[in-house]
């Protein structure tokens, strides 16, 4: 018996193996570097999906088909889902302390550099 994933989790698999892959991807190498038992065509009409969306790109191959790459990298979505997260937090103070909070001082070394370039 084949596992069943959640509603949107194929897309996020699919879009992770983009992000992850050095070049754009065919359905038949999307679906490898899944492995997993989804068959191609579910792996293709999820491509499809995402290209509709505006999630993946996507161009000719020779011969017939398409080859994907994610629209935004990994560290731009990261970005997004922060703002949208602080966003929806009031007060917006207590939600930047709680995650500064939780940082590496690596991380928080990092973050203090960006701050000082990019101004006030």
């Amino acid at each position: 018996m084949r596992g069943h994933r959640a509603h949107g989790a194929l897309a996020a698999e699919v879009v992770a193996a983009l992000g992850a892959a050095q070049a754009p991807l065919s359905p038949t190498e999307v679906q490898a570097a899944l492995g997993s038992e989804q068959g191609e065509e579910k792996v293709r009409a999820t491509l499809v999906r995402l290209w509709e969306m505006g999630v993946v790109a996507r161009r000719p191959e020779e011969g017939r088909g398409h080859v994907y790459w994610p629209m935004r990298d990994a560290a731009a979505d990261a970005a997004s889902r922060m703002r949208s997260a602080l966003a929806a937090r009031r007060p917006r103070r207590a939600a930047l302390r709680q995650f500064v909070a939780g940082l590496r001082v690596a991380d928080v070394e990092v973050l203090r550099a960006l701050l000082v370039r990019s101004g006030p």
